[in-house]
């Protein structure tokens, strides 16, 4: 009954994340106002499981949307959901899979432990006026699948096995997490930046010190624009453009296209004489 009430909720929560991010996509100028900016995160991720052998790095990307918060001053509160992460470990010893709990263990080929999980970071964030950014705060997840992937080779065929091990981890997971990045276009275009979280709760159940370690490599996308925030990216360019158009390298260069432009000009005269 546990189990069945648990996967309710699960696809509950699965929908409901999925109904936030299309009402999110076209709701986007409604959502970013002087104070909230909303938009799309993705990247990269290098995942380990502390307490194994291996620490080979399971790598994968990752999708969600994100919301910042202007509280007071340069301070910010950073949330949202990474709705597709993919967390784990890659080339797992034969300890390691004994240790999970994982049988038939075959000789050639290699094992993987990979988790998908929904996670919902909780971060302090501060500004600095160079728009450079640090952060730092809990973060939670929740646990949608688990498996154990195994790849081999059988002389010219690939092939991939895998073993859901769900009911062997822990669904809630929780940690902290801090990181810093630096937002393009004096503060008011994409955001670029990196975040480490180490998770506290085991990943394994009775599986003592075996928690998730993680390297998030990210790209913030607005998504919508408040017509204050237009007007701000409209005028940082059109600054930019100036003060390109003011350099001495710059006046060199148009003067080298002109120059171009007339001797292509004068041969083209001279052939026609």
């Amino acid at each position: 009954m546990k189990r069945n009430l648990l996967i309710l909720a699960l696809l509950f929560f699965t929908i409901s994340v999925n109904s936030q991010v299309l009402i999110a996509l076209l709701l986007g100028d409604k959502l970013n106002t002087g104070n909230i900016q909303f938009g799309l995160e993705g990247g990269w991720t290098f995942s380990t499981i502390t307490g194994l052998e291996s620490n080979k790095f399971e790598n994968n990307w990752d999708l969600g949307f994100y919301f910042d918060i202007k509280m007071k001053n340069q301070w910010y509160l950073d949330t949202g959901v990474l709705v597709k992460t993919t967390l784990g470990n890659d080339d797992l010893t034969s300890n390691d899979l004994e240790l999970i709990g994982f049988e038939d263990i075959e000789e050639e080929g290699t094992y993987s432990q990979r988790s998908s999980y929904f996670l919902i970071p909780v971060l302090a964030k501060y500004l600095f006026k160079n728009h450079i950014y640090v952060e730092a705060g809990p973060q939670f997840g929740l646990l949608r699948k688990a498996w154990v992937e195994y790849n081999y080779i059988d002389g010219d065929y690939r092939g991939t096995i895998k073993k859901n091990n769900t009911d062997m981890m822990n669904r809630i997971d929780a940690g902290i997490a801090a990181g810093a990045g630096f937002r393009l276009l004096k503060g008011l275009g994409w955001t670029v930046g990196a975040k480490y979280y180490y998770g506290f709760v085991n990943v394994y159940k009775d599986r003592p010190g075996t928690k998730n370690s993680t390297i998030f490599l990210k790209l913030n996308i607005p998504m919508g624009l408040s017509d204050e925030q237009k007007g701000e990216i409209k005028g940082a360019k059109e600054e930019k453009k100036t003060k390109k158009e003011s350099t001495e390298k710059y006046k060199k260069k148009q003067e080298k296209k002109e120059q171009k432009k007339l001797d292509k000009e004068n041969k083209k005269i001279e052939k026609q004489k």
